[in-house]
């Protein structure tokens, strides 16, 4: 006897799943449900937030031009974390997963002399395939916010924010 699945697919955040007849409300960002799918012996896998946090942060770390991930703050305290062994790959980056589909945002600090526009793009892709391939979700937008920019030699990372600003 062969079982037919309905999925319906839902927007980022929704947490509804719907397989077979039976709707059940899900948790956002709970991940993919395939009961009773043919070939998969049913159940349920469920990829959380955490995961594709990990999974972006690794990808994002590994473009030419990222010094780091994070406001100023995150880093400090990311600091602190490296130094007592306990790094975490998921600073800067945060995440909304649904049941089909996910979507990133990242903080980063690029090298000074690196095109920002090229860095963002090309972490948007690496963010995209790492989290395409490993999970399955398929990511719906990867927003990068630029917060700083690393100079050889600057001691806290961070622009002067005592100085008036002359662009409005």
């Amino acid at each position: 006897m062969t079982e037919t699945v309905t999925t319906k697919t839902t927007p980022v955040g929704t947490g509804v799943t719907t397989a077979g007849t039976t709707a059940r409300q899900g948790t956002v960002g709970r991940g993919i449900d395939v009961t009773g799918v043919e070939g998969t012996g049913g159940g349920t896998t469920t990829i959380q937030e955490n995961v594709v946090a990990k999974i972006a942060g690794i990808a994002a770390r590994e473009v030419r031009g990222v010094h780091a991930l994070g406001g100023g703050a995150a880093r400090a305290i990311g600091a602190l974390r490296e130094r007592v062994g306990r790094a975490d790959v998921t600073q800067g980056i945060g995440v909304e997963v649904g049941e089909k589909q996910a979507a990133a945002d990242v903080v980063l600090v690029v090298e000074y002399g690196v095109p920002i526009q090229d860095v963002a793009q090309d972490v948007r892709r690496s963010i995209v395939t790492a989290v395409e391939e490993m999970t399955g979700l398929q990511v719906t937008e990867v927003n990068v916010l630029v917060s700083d920019v690393f100079v050889a030699g600057d001691t806290d990372g961070d622009t002067d924010a005592d100085q008036p600003r002359r662009v409005q």
